[in-house]
């Protein structure tokens, strides 16, 4: 008997030790995987920080007033990108309108209206792989379908409709996200009250889904503003010397939508057109017009935290 005990207690202390060992082992393995993403994300963020602050020391001495208040021209020391910042603003403002609305209804009607059947698996499939699609082909797209088929033309609604169709997916997905990380207490209390599915939509859902909505549409027009092969693909110009007709007219109604019709740039397309040429000053150029992207993108994306951030704000009061 003692003989049985003394070896059963053997075999629990081995079968101890190898437990610890494995334990040891897994802690030794997670340390060594953690070291390693440390060092990627360092490494990727160190790069990314070299190649922003060489743009930002070779561009920030020629943004002046008058480069942004100048159009381009084919003398360095005289080019501007005017048309370039009003174009950008208008193709993104143009993406906006279009894709956020259609998105979050797209992404709340298949998250809670869409019957779950095999049309519907059909489009979800669908929906998360179009946001993996390169940019090139919805230049293609458009190209053949707005510019061609519907004879719209190279303009500023033809850029935004090309973009709307870009981040499109990416809102979707983005609402559809939002949509399910609320609490189904809040939809079981909501109906317990009384409500119909679309009152709780409403006033409920959506309103705790929208900072998670901001999300995407950050995420999505933050893309959109720096894309240059689909915009360059439905022929936006790379020089243009004038401006899009202004919205605000002094006559009645007031409000003109002609500026949509017209011919465009982006300052991602006036930064190709200056890194092409040979001359070290377009290169400035080009590297000043980087830094006024990166400067319009931030501003873009701080008003769209601000706003994010108001409304969690007034979600916890």
């Amino acid at each position: 008997m003692a003989e049985m005990t003394t070896i059963g207690a053997s075999s629990a202390e081995e079968a101890t030790r190898q437990a610890l060992a494995a334990i040891n082992s897994a802690r030794q393995r997670d340390l060594v995987v953690a070291g390693m993403g440390v060092a990627v994300m360092v490494i990727s963020m160190g790069l990314l920080l070299a190649l922003i602050g060489d743009l930002v020391f070779r561009g920030i001495g020629r943004i002046d007033y008058a480069f942004l208040t100048s159009f381009p021209s084919r003398r360095a020391s005289e080019a501007g990108i005017l048309s370039a910042w009003v174009g950008s603003i208008a193709v993104i403002t143009v993406t906006a309108v279009l894709a956020i609305p259609l998105g979050v209804l797209a992404g709340v009607y298949l998250e809670e209206y869409a019957p779950k059947n095999t049309i519907s698996n059909i489009i979800e499939v669908n929906v998360a792989n179009l946001a993996g699609v390169p940019s090139i082909i919805y230049g293609l797209l458009a190209l053949g379908f707005f510019v061609y088929g519907l004879d719209l033309g190279k303009t500023i609604l033809v850029a935004g409709m090309t973009l709307a169709l870009l981040i499109l997916p990416v809102v979707i997905v983005a609402t559809r996200e939002a949509v399910r990380s609320i609490p189904k207490i809040v939809k079981e209390g909501a109906y317990g009250l009384g409500a119909d599915k679309w009152q709780v939509m409403w006033n409920y859902i959506i309103p705790a889904a929208r900072p998670g909505i901001m999300t995407g549409a950050i995420v999505g027009l933050s893309r959109a503003i720096g894309e240059t092969a689909p915009i360059i693909t439905i022929g936006a110009l790379t020089f243009i010397a004038f401006l899009p007709d202004s919205p605000i007219t002094g006559t009645f109604p007031y409000i003109s939508f002609s500026w949509l019709m017209d011919a465009f740039t982006v300052l991602p397309i006036q930064m190709f057109n200056w890194i092409s040429r040979p001359q070290e000053a377009f290169h400035v150029n080009a590297a000043a017009t980087g830094v006024v992207l990166m400067a319009l993108t931030f501003s873009l994306n701080g008003i769209a935290i601000w706003i994010r951030y108001r409304l969690r704000k007034k979600m916890r009061n």
